[in-house]
């Protein structure tokens, strides 16, 4: 998934992370309601904004470094009852760990360490929002004015299973 970035959707000033398919897949743009603190702290790393002390996000990625783990990548796997659900994928010297992890927390993660974020087949299939076409393939503008109309009709009960 390629991050395109954190948005703040008005009325309701709530915060959306948006991931895009890449590759082989269609293109669909899967939004995360996400909160405040984790979008500011995607924001941050994203801007390479380096804070005088490590916040919550650093000391993490301090902690795997010093703990001798790494992260592979970031899965955002489902999302049950309007909760989405991520892992991070750790390889240490002992072998492969999976945590169970928010999945506002394991972007900022991500963003902080340079590794991949996926998501499953199917939360694409459940979740994702498709996106037409644009003139060069690439036009944010033109995104984030479909994702808006999408939020505009989306209601909580379209992400029931």
């Amino acid at each position: 998934m390629e991050l395109l970035g954190v948005r703040v959707e008005l009325p309701a000033n709530t915060p959306v992370v948006m991931l895009r398919e890449t590759d082989e897949g269609r293109g669909r743009v899967l939004p995360i309601l996400i909160g405040g603190p984790e979008a500011a702290a995607i924001h941050a790393a994203l801007e390479g904004i380096v804070p005088p002390r490590p916040l919550t996000h650093d000391l993490a990625v301090v902690l795997l470094a010093t703990l001798g783990a790494r992260l592979d990548k970031v899965v955002i796997t489902e999302v049950r009852d309007h909760t989405f659900y991520a892992e991070l994928h750790l390889r240490t010297d002992s072998g492969e760990a999976v945590v169970s992890s928010r999945p506002s927390d394991a972007i900022a993660i991500a963003v902080r360490t340079g590794s991949p974020i996926f998501a499953t087949e199917s939360l694409l299939d459940e979740a994702a929002v498709e996106m037409s076409e644009t003139e060069d393939g690439d036009d944010e503008e033109a995104i984030l004015d479909e994702f808006r109309d999408f939020l505009d009709d989306v209601r909580p009960e379209d992400f029931e299973g």
